[in-house]
């Protein structure tokens, strides 16, 4: 067990957490999930960061930490339409939400294939997460009025669900010459 494994395992821990204080019927109950969601947010960049500078990589971490992400996210935004009930954010979750899994099956099978690396996380891939997550801060902080926050919420929202679409096409034409039916690592040897 090293630093960043612990700090993700933190961030798994944090998901009641994150649910509790979301559901509260406190005023502040807004700004407290929002304040958890962002720790997490930022656990996620400094296991990261910490596992490359100390070279603490481990393989239970490479498993974990994406799990830990996404499993934050999709809750985050699972809370956010059940409470906002409108397009503007269903809409974009479910893109969001649909993307993820057919990357993560599309990395799997191309780890299978031997072409992993053909689907790693790209810049792209960095700046949807930046913006999904400011934006899921913005929704988690505010309540479910439409005011100026909560506008600039589902632009926000709206605008990652737009780079989550780029990405993904990104990710499938990499993939592409694997998927392809007439592509050699698909005839049986």
């Amino acid at each position: 067990m090293n630093i960043p494994n612990i700090l993700t395992l933190i961030r798994v821990a944090l998901i009641p957490i994150f649910i509790l204080l979301f559901y509260m019927p406190f005023h502040w109950s807004y700004i407290a999930a929002a304040l958890v969601f962002t720790l997490a947010s930022v656990t996620d960049w400094l296991d990261g960061y910490l596992a490359r500078k100390l070279e603490q990589s481990t393989p239970f971490g490479a498993f974990l930490d994406p799990v830990a992400d996404k499993l934050m996210v999709v809750i985050a935004l699972v809370l956010l339409v059940q409470h906002h009930a409108n397009f503007w954010v269903t809409a974009p979750a479910a893109i969001i939400i649909g993307r993820e899994l057919v990357i993560s099956a599309l990395r799997e099978w191309m780890a299978e294939m031997g072409a992993r690396a053909q689907v790693a996380v790209s810049q792209l891939g960095k700046y949807k997460t930046a913006l999904q997550m400011v934006a899921l801060v913005v929704l988690l902080a505010n309540p479910p009025q439409l005011t100026l926050w909560v506008i600039v919420g589902y632009i926000l929202l709206a605008m990652s669900a737009v780079l989550t679409l780029w990405s993904m096409v990104v990710y499938l034409l990499a993939a592409w010459p694997h998927l392809r039916p007439d592509s050699d690592q698909n005839s049986p040897k």
